[in-house]
């Protein structure tokens, strides 16, 4: 697969979860996913490596959970 197939699905794939996560805190009134879903959306677009793309993709889906652990 060739690596700006790899990238346009992988921004396409984190910009939807994180589209999931915006209309969940919303509709939750839950800051940390609101939030989170938000910058999943965004940070693609700033990122041109397939690595980074990944690594902070996963910390951003992981950031609500370890916010809920944390009592935020």
């Amino acid at each position: 697969m060739d690596s700006d197939v790899l990238n346009l699905f992988l921004i396409v794939l984190f910009s939807a979860i994180g589209l999931g996560y915006f209309v969940y805190g919303k509709r939750q009134r839950e800051g940390p996913s609101l939030i989170a879903g938000l910058l999943l959306m965004i940070y693609p677009y700033f990122i041109s490596s397939t690595l980074g793309i990944v690594a902070v993709g996963l910390a951003l889906i992981a950031g609500p959970f370890i916010a809920k652990r944390m009592g935020w």
